[in-house]
């Protein structure tokens, strides 16, 4: 059985719902951000406290085919953006890996998002790049020129003008400021 969860955006966070679930005695198969392959069914009684449960550590139980596929939408930027995995081709744009990926035209991906969440697609990868160049920002580990390739930005002229439309401030300003990162599950909201 397939279970989609909403708000599982790291490591740490497959780690809580694996422990959560064999708590309650499910067997898994698999656990991976924003869903969980159970080695069985589980019946509504178990269902309902494994919601329960999730609910107490922050995740949601996704019962809404459409909200699930929002969440994969969600999973698949942030693997790209935040945790670099490279499963995209980097020749390769946005739009047609998600449809390749979750099985759906474009169009009914970009409107089923938009329609979701209140925003388009790509402002949420922006949002998302927007934060992995906070983090990189605040190890001043990489140049601008180097996060800029990593994120497959045309340019740091280009990362840093996004980066100022999305934040108000440039990079540097960003840099020199106290201002702190928000949690992934937080970002585009």
């Amino acid at each position: 059985m397939k279970l989609h969860i909403k708000n599982m955006v790291c490591d740490r966070c497959k780690r809580v719902v694996r422990e959560e679930l064999e708590n309650l005695g499910i067997g898994l198969q698999s656990v991976a951000l924003g869903e969980v392959e159970t080695a069985t069914d589980i019946d509504p009684e178990l269902l309902i406290k494994v919601k329960s449960t999730l609910e107490k550590s922050g995740f949601e139980l996704l019962d809404d085919r459409r909200l699930a596929i929002v969440e994969h939408i969600k999973t698949l930027i942030i693997e790209e953006v935040q945790y670099l995995k490279g499963h995209k081709p980097e020749q390769q744009n946005f739009s047609d890996y998600l449809s390749e990926k979750i099985g759906y035209e474009y169009s009914y991906l970009s409107n089923l998002f938009s329609s979701e969440t209140g925003q388009t697609i790509e402002q949420y990868i922006i949002a998302q790049k927007t934060e992995k160049v906070k983090e990189w920002l605040s190890y001043n580990e990489l140049t601008l020129s180097e996060m800029a390739w990593r994120l497959s930005y045309s340019s740091p002229a280009h990362l840093s003008n996004q980066f100022k439309k999305v934040t108000g401030m440039t990079p540097g300003e960003f840099k020199k400021s106290t201002l702190a990162r928000i949690t992934l599950d937080k970002v585009g909201h």
